[in-house]
């Protein structure tokens, strides 16, 4: 019973994390500091989108779901949670690489505005310049 609520658990902070990579270049606007821990999670996030690579909170999931005696899958866990809401019934390795540049070009457009918003007004978004 424990090991399939961490296993669910496990899943919130799968989900959790895919957000933040997506749109966690939204929080630098607000809180700079943010970037030191999105910008190494958008490489992160893009790196998993390749062939081949598996992010390893997947292998724990199934380890989790395998321990109590609950169902597993065998594929990846965009392909098994969030492909079925979101992408079309024949997923293929090119669209796993637009969805990484689709990632990557956010964020690109999310940072571009921030440093363009510190070069014009010498500080960052939604903070005060220092005088």
């Amino acid at each position: 019973m424990l090991s399939g609520l961490m296993a669910d658990l496990l899943v919130v902070v799968h989900l959790a994390f895919i957000g933040f990579v997506v749109f966690g270049g939204l929080l630098v606007l607000r809180w700079s500091r943010v970037v030191w821990l999105h910008v190494p999670a958008v490489a992160w996030g893009v790196y998993v989108e390749l062939p081949g690579s598996v992010c390893p909170l997947t292998p724990l999931e199934q380890a989790l779901r395998a321990r109590a005696g609950d169902a597993t899958y065998s594929e990846g866990f965009i392909q098994h949670y969030v492909q079925p809401l979101v992408y079309p019934e024949n997923w293929s390795v090119e669209m796993g690489y637009v969805l990484g540049l689709t990632v990557l070009v956010i964020n690109m457009v999310v940072y571009g505005a921030v440093l363009w918003h510190r070069r014009r007004h010498g500080c960052w978004p939604f903070q005060t310049r220092m005088r």
